[in-house]
């Protein structure tokens, strides 16, 4: 039987105060990157660029989070290894990759190493998400096999 640690249900609500904050944030982006431009002092010419980077970033992000909220449920329930989270880690690869997309596109247009060094780290994210989805995947076919043998 799995057993469930405070650890368990602190990364839960870490979890979930992420998802909302990352909602909130991304819904108050188009509002405040004027402000945040001027403060920072970047190119007042690139805000549409940063409006439109950060928005689309932040809704694939909030999916990000969104996956590994119903990932981590399957987990707290004992059954983590179903296709349910095969299809949430391609998904979430899917998303890490756009998030890089988004982030190259914004390094041509409006270069800054914090845009290149995102792009790098969500490469990596994509990759590694892929790789577990077929960890998962594998996994699932042993669990089939041995549940059949017995």
């Amino acid at each position: 039987m799995y057993e469930k640690s405070i650890v368990h249900h602190i990364a839960k609500w870490v979890i979930e105060i992420m998802f909302y904050c990352g909602i909130v944030c991304t819904v108050l982006v188009p509002f405040t990157i004027g402000s945040l431009i001027k403060y920072f002092s970047y190119s007042p010419q690139c805000e549409s660029v940063y409006r439109i980077t950060l928005t689309l970033a932040g809704v694939c992000a909030v999916y990000i989070l969104f996956n590994i909220k119903k990932m981590y449920k399957t987990l707290l329930d004992g059954s983590p290894f179903v296709d349910e989270n095969v299809t949430a880690f391609r998904r979430m690869a899917v998303a890490a990759a756009l998030i890089c997309v988004i982030f190259i596109v914004q390094s041509i247009l409006a270069f800054t190493v914090g845009s290149v060094t995102i792009a790098l780290i969500f490469a990596i994210a994509c990759l590694f998400c892929l790789t577990l989805k077929d960890l998962f995947k594998q996994a699932i076919n042993y669990k089939t096999e041995n549940d059949l043998t017995i």
